[in-house]
């Protein structure tokens, strides 16, 4: 008894690198600006102020109260990490994710400037400036963003490809074939491993051990390492049992399906415009496991679709449609 990959005579492990669609760039040029912005305005100018800044002002518009330079850099960026995740993960149209990815990072990201603006020059929080001026320009910057971005954003083109349930591949009596493939998104990689440094880092910037506010700057900087780094890596292996899709570089968790199971499968090109972002999306089209730009392989299974980003799609799916046919044919 044989056995043949995909791709070649033997089972082939291959990594892909693709374009990324310019909503996709946008939106992750965007994020990491407002972050970098976050983290950079009360730490840059660190000695033009004391050792606490002013954060809330009263309604007499007098200062009231304060956090240190790190944790008035490392909340709002905590705040717009979660935001950011959720929009990415929000099962929602495109128009919304992009006008609260809009208006919160200018609201955010006003407020911070107004706050270190307000706190230069002064050695004691309690003489910092008023910020009513600012906080009337910074909402008045976010709606207006968040209008814009409303607007330009189209909707998801359709699908470009056939909605067929694809070919078929013939194997030879007597022969068993495996198909693999694997696709990294660097740049998720990447975004993982920025979070995950800060959530280790932030507790080495204060003294002793975390306490209770510490651990929620944390934990949302954790989970979002975690799932990022989950979604930023896919491996694919279509065989005698069936398929799996395994997540991560640890290769865990997995979804299976059986070859009984599967209806159909087929390559069709997808973009992020169409599924709504990168990572694991849900969408009118179904789930999608989106790497890169370009083919997928797309199973229709237990009536519901999954679709995820490898190179070599179209053997895959005359791979597994022949394995789901023979399957079904066995008395």
């Amino acid at each position: 008894m044989s056995e043949r990959g995909g791709r070649g005579e033997r089972g082939e492990l291959r990594e892909t690198r693709a374009p990324r669609g310019w909503a996709a760039w946008g939106t992750t040029v965007w994020a990491a600006g407002i972050l970098a912005l976050l983290v950079a305005a009360p730490l840059s100018v660190r000695g033009a102020y004391g050792d606490r800044l002013a954060t809330h002002w009263g309604a007499s518009g007098e200062p009231d109260g304060s956090l240190p330079p790190w944790a008035a850099a490392v909340a709002p960026a905590a705040v717009w990490v979660v935001l950011v995740v959720a929009a990415v993960c929000w099962r929602a149209a495109r128009r919304w994710r992009a006008a609260v990815l809009a208006s919160g990072g200018v609201l955010l990201a006003g407020a911070q400037v107004s706050i270190a603006r307000a706190n230069l020059h002064h050695a004691d929080w309690r003489d910092a400036d008023p910020v009513s001026v600012g906080a009337v320009v910074t909402l008045f910057a976010a709606a207006v963003a968040g209008c814009v971005a409303w607007r330009v954003s189209r909707r998801p083109a359709a699908a470009s490809a056939s909605r067929g349930r694809g070919a078929r591949m013939e194997i030879p009596e007597g022969e068993r074939r495996v198909w693999l493939s694997r696709t990294a998104n660097p740049w998720l990689g990447l975004v993982a491993a920025a979070t995950g440094a800060v959530a280790v880092a932030a507790p080495l910037v204060g003294t002793g051990a975390p306490t209770a506010s510490m651990w929620l700057l944390i934990v949302p900087f954790a989970v979002a390492s975690a799932a990022v780094l989950v979604c930023s890596s896919v491996r694919v292996r279509v065989g005698g049992r069936g398929v799996d899709v395994a997540f991560g570089p640890l290769g865990w968790p997995v979804r299976r399906w059986d070859a009984a199971d599967v209806e159909w499968a087929r390559a069709e090109r997808r973009t992020p415009a169409q599924v709504g972002g990168w990572g694991y999306r849900l969408s009118g089209l179904g789930t999608t496991v989106m790497l890169r730009a370009g083919e997928c392989l797309v199973i229709r299974a237990r009536g519901k679709e999954f679709a995820v980003s490898v190179d070599d799609a179209e053997r895959g799916a005359a791979l597994l449609n022949s394995l789901a046919g023979a399957r079904a044919e066995r008395p």
